[in-house]
């Protein structure tokens, strides 16, 4: 794992940066020391959970959202948590150029040596395809002496096709799996469903349930 002075994570939603980087962060913290930002677009307000019995209702779920975004951060480590005020479920509506503008600005402001995100094209969902586009071009604004690196995940089940085997897989370890389960499980109103039966799975000995949660994949971006 080579050293990053300061490690930036872009994704659309509370609970994208958990499933996607939450190892990789805590192995950086571990090992280097590294400052962490987190960056959420959006708060999640569009979100289908309100939590079993629930915690949240439609209007006051963004701020129940927020709330877990910041314990699963601080279960993590995150030095830095922004709210970047998009909403939910619309981030493929946005003009793409004004989107990249604005995480431009983020990124020079943050000044990190490294910047995660979706890759665009395979993460599923519209709006992880739209924040990965957007920092794609975001880095394209922005000279190459003062540019990060970008790493980027791909979910798609065709994405191994398409792009390869990923450049870079962490194994995390059993003590930071537990971390990240309880960071998954400070996303409360989203994720007790998809937790419980991880736990369950990991605990029957389902391999590939726990190499979801163990293994962290990423691309190497270049812009």
């Amino acid at each position: 794992m080579n050293k990053e002075e300061h490690i930036l994570l872009l994704f659309p939603h509370p609970d994208d940066e958990t499933f996607s980087a939450a190892g990789t962060i805590m192995m950086h913290k571990r090992e280097h020391g590294t400052k962490v930002t987190v960056a959420s677009l959006t708060s999640g307000e569009m979100g289908r959970n309100w939590g079993n019995p629930p915690v949240a209702n439609r209007e006051t779920l963004p701020f129940i959202r927020q709330k877990e975004l910041q314990n699963a951060c601080d279960i993590m480590g995150v030095d830095e948590l922004l709210h970047l005020g998009y909403r939910d479920k619309t981030l493929e509506f946005e003009d793409g150029q004004t989107l990249a503008s604005h995480l431009r600005k983020v990124i020079l402001d943050v000044d990190p040596s490294l910047v995660i995100t979706f890759y665009p094209g395979l993460s599923i969902h519209p709006d992880h395809d739209a924040t990965g586009a957007a920092v794609v071009e975001a880095m394209r604004k922005i000279p190459e002496s003062k540019r990060p690196k970008l790493h980027t995940k791909a979910i798609t089940a065709n994405a191994v096709e398409e792009i390869g085997d990923a450049d870079i897989v962490y194994d995390i370890g059993n003590l930071l799996m537990e971390r990240k389960l309880q960071a998954i499980d400070a996303h409360e109103s989203q994720m007790q469903e998809v937790s419980a039966i991880t736990k369950q799975k990991i605990a029957e000995g389902d391999e590939d349930t726990e190499a979801w949660i163990r293994y962290e994949e990423f691309w190497i971006y270049e812009v």
